[in-house]
């Protein structure tokens, strides 16, 4: 009698588990670009953003954060990731859509901005080296 508490705190956790077990797959990440470049001109100031069909699983968005620094994340929805739906950048540029479920994200920080989104983007490394932006994981 004493392993049935366990057994329904593990059903429990099972149960607890949902959606969290979808997560977006690692990949490796290793993209650098001047920030001189062209298509980085929408980076040039605070709430711009710009997003590249490469890298990652579905592409990535880099993002100029209101305080002046850089962010990146994968463009895969964490909605239904499976289907591997990459976000699109909205206009201002401060969300982003996943076209397939309607789900909205803030890209100051990646997190869930309207349902059915309920877990944040997957997040990259940035870092400014010189005047060359680097994307890593």
């Amino acid at each position: 009698m004493r392993s049935i508490p366990g057994i329904l705190l593990f059903i429990l956790v099972l149960v607890g588990c949902g959606k969290e077990g979808l997560v977006i797959p690692n990949v490796p990440v290793n993209f650098s670009v001047p920030l001189t470049d062209p298509r980085l001109i929408r980076l040039s100031s605070p709430g711009g953003a710009v997003a590249f069909d490469s890298y990652g699983v579905a592409g990535i968005v880099i993002y100029r954060t209101l305080n002046g620094g850089y962010v990146a994340y994968d463009r895969c929805s964490t909605v239904n990731p499976e289907k591997k739906c990459a976000v699109v950048l909205d206009d201002p540029s401060f969300t982003v859509t996943d076209k397939c479920s309607g789900a909205k994200y803030l890209l100051e920080d990646g997190s869930p901005a309207k349902a059915p989104a309920e877990i944040s983007l997957k997040k990259y490394n940035t870092f400014v080296a010189g005047i060359t932006l680097h994307v890593t994981n």
